[in-house]
């Protein structure tokens, strides 16, 4: 299976950049079909990747791990298997890079995970469990030849003291043997763009990837500020303002948001767009189609 490094290097300057998409594990048999709708929808755009996360705390990771199956299986698309430690022993997470190596999954997003039910609470480890994600990173590079992705953070972690410690952990999980880290929400491009420059001077070359999700309705964007772990800026919640009342209005300004951003990101060279997809289609189609990425948005 190809990796998720050969495809960001398949990006030459004579071809366009590239996007991912990440979906959301379904509930129940309603919410699956949603997702495949979304899949179907986004396959012919030939994203780098796609990646199911593994809900909140791990509390959907059977249907994660059923879903990726399903892509590999199934579908064109390049499978990224999350994997976190919440709630795992080491030997239950061995049995299941196992067996997504034995479906030919070779790309793993190695995460540590929030606590299941309060993602600010208190971080236990399983017993027989791994504490930090550098362990996993590590975990996974010894089962095999795995390509592996971690989490970064614009605005750093919220248990993090400071940007300087945040930065320390995130070169400490690239250090460990990951290839590449997908940045958490951001508001505007300045947080991401020093993260990956201070990653760069720090002498690591892996690739980060900014993670983008339009701003469509005052309830989304409250799930971005919430996500994000920063206050949304002055001039964003300006523009936004007039339309609180306005469903298609705030949704316009919202993609005309994200594609401003987008295209910021782009000259500043970015080698993909990470679109969190709340597992529709239509406004990643738009951004991408904005952009002049894809023929078929």
């Amino acid at each position: 299976m190809t990796s998720v490094v050969e495809r960001l290097r398949g990006n030459s300057s004579l071809s366009a950049p590239r996007f991912s998409v990440e979906f959301l594990p379904p509930r129940d048999a309603e919410d699956e079909k949603i997702l495949w709708k979304a899949v179907r929808e986004l396959e012919g755009l030939d994203p780098a990747f796609v990646s199911i996360t593994y809900g909140a705390g791990g509390s959907r990771r059977d249907r994660t791990i059923r879903a990726t199956g399903r892509i590999a299986q199934e579908t064109t698309l390049l499978p990224v298997a999350h994997l976190t430690a919440v709630d795992h022993s080491v030997a239950e997470l061995r049995n299941v890079i196992g067996w997504y190596a034995a479906i030919g999954v070779r790309n793993i997003l190695a995460l540590r995970g929030d606590p299941p039910g309060d993602p600010m609470g208190e971080w236990v480890a399983h017993p027989e469990g791994l504490n930090y994600a550098d362990e996993l990173v590590r975990l996974v590079r010894e089962l095999g030849d795995f390509c592996v992705g971690v989490a970064a953070f614009p605005y750093g972690h919220p248990r993090s003291g400071d940007l300087d410690m945040d930065l320390k952990y995130l070169l400490r999980k690239l250090n460990a043997g990951a290839d590449y880290a997908v940045a958490q929400l951001f508001h505007e491009p300045e947080p991401f763009l020093r993260l990956r420059d201070r990653v760069a001077d720090a002498g690591c070359s892996a690739a980060i990837l900014p993670g983008i999700m339009p701003m469509l309705s005052p309830r989304g964007l409250s799930k971005i500020v919430e996500l994000s772990g920063a206050d949304l800026p002055v001039e964003i919640a300006r523009r936004l303002e007039p339309y609180a009342d306005d469903v298609a209005g705030f949704r316009a300004t919202g993609i005309d948001i994200a594609t401003e951003m987008c295209q910021r990101l782009l000259e500043e060279g970015v080698p993909a767009l990470h679109f969190y997809t709340m597992n529709r289609s239509k406004a990643t189609r738009e951004v991408l189609g904005r952009l002049g990425l894809v023929t078929r948005a």
